[in-house]
C-alpha cells in the first residue's frame, strides 16, 4: 500500500470540499492518506476578531513565520484545532472516511525543543525575541499513527506539538508533514499551496520549475519567495529522511491530488 503524507495549507479561499473529495477517492482506491493542515487565515480571522492584530517575522535567514506569544498560541488553537481540523474531519467522513482527528500534543505524537529566542529582522535591525511559543518537531511517535492506520482511520493532524516541558508550541505545518513522511518513510509528500508549485516568476504562473533534482535543492532556495522558502526547506528535510518524491502544488485546482500525482506540479525526487 502506498502511504501519502498530504499538507493541506490554510490560506484564504482553500477548498476544503474539493480537496477531501479528491483524497477520499485515493483512500477508496487503496491508498494510506496521512493530512496535515494549517489554518493562518483563520488564526489571522481570529485574531482580529479578538482585538490581538497577527505579526509575523523575518528570520535572519529570510524565513518569515508567524509571531506566536502566549496569546497568539492560544489563538492558533482555537483556529487549527478547533474549527479547521474538525472542519477537515466532518467533511472526510460525509465523503464517507473515517477520519481521525488530532493534534500532536495527543499521546505526544509531535514532539521538540521551544525556541529560546528568535532572532529577527524589524525595522533592518536583528532583534532578540524570548517569549515566542514556537518550535521544531524533532521526533514523531509512528507508533501512534501505525495504530490509527492499521485500524482504519486516516488521521487529521494539526501542527501543534509538545515541548520537551510539555508545553504546546506552534511549528511549521510543512516542516511538521516533512517530519512525519520522513519517520514513516512514506513514499510521497504532497504540500498544497495556492500556487502550481515552484514559480521561478511569482508574478508568472507559467514560469513553474516542474523538476528538481534531489541533489540540487538548496539552489532553489534563492528562488522561492515569501512562505514557499519554509516550503522548499521541509521538502529538503523530508528527501533527507528517506521521501523518495516531494511534490508542491496547487491545492486550488479540480481533483488536486490527482494533478499532483500526474506530474502537473514541481516535483523533487
Amino acid at each position: 500500500m502506498i502511504m501519502i503524507v498530504i499538507k493541506i495549507g490554510g490560506s484564504e479561499g482553500t477548498d476544503y470540499q474539493q480537496i477531501c473529495a479528491d483524497i477520499a477517492a485515493h483512500i477508496k482506491a487503496g491508498q494510506q492518506i496521512i493530512v496535515v493542515h494549517g489554518a493562518s487565515h483563520e488564526t489571522n480571522q481570529l485574531s482580529l476578531a479578538l482585538n490581538h492584530p497577527p505579526e509575523f517575522l523575518t528570520s535572519v535567514s529570510g524565513h518569515e513565520s508567524r509571531r506566536t506569544d502566549r496569546k497568539t498560541l492560544e489563538i492558533f488553537i482555537m483556529a487549527v484545532a478547533g474549527k479547521i481540523n474538525t472542519l477537515i474531519v466532518e467533511t472526510l467522513q460525509q465523503q464517507g472516511i473515517n477520519a481521525f482527528g488530532l493534534t500532536g500534543c495527543d499521546g505526544r505524537l509531535l514532539m521538540g525543543e521551544r525556541k529560546k529566542a528568535i532572532q529577527a529582522m524589524i525595522d533592518g535591525k536583528r532583534r532578540i525575541i524570548r517569549d515566542d511559543y514556537t518550535g521544531k518537531v524533532e521526533n514523531v511517535n509512528t507508533k501512534l499513527l501505525q495504530i490509527l492506520c492499521d485500524a482504519g482511520y486516516t488521521p487529521v493532524i494539526a501542527p501543534i506539538a509538545l515541548s520537551n516541558e510539555y508545553e504546546a508550541i506552534n511549528v511549521d505545518g510543512d516542516r511538521a508533514a516533512a517530519k512525519i513522511a520522513g519517520a514513516l518513510q512514506a513514499q510521497e509528500l504532497i504540500i498544497f499551496t495556492n500556487v502550481p508549485g515552484l514559480l521561478k516568476d511569482v508574478s508568472q504562473p507559467d514560469s513553474l520549475i516542474m523538476h528538481i533534482p534531489k541533489t540540487n535543492i538548496e539552489r532553489y532556495m534563492d528562488i522561492a519567495r515569501g512562505r514557499m522558502k519554509k516550503k522548499i526547506l521541509g521538502a529538503s528535510e523530508a528527501i533527507l529522511e528517506g521521501v523518495a518524491c516531494v511534490r508542491l502544488t496547487s491545492g486550488k485546482v479540480q481533483t488536486p491530488l490527482s494533478n499532483a500525482l500526474a506530474g502537473n506540479c514541481t516535483v523533487i525526487q
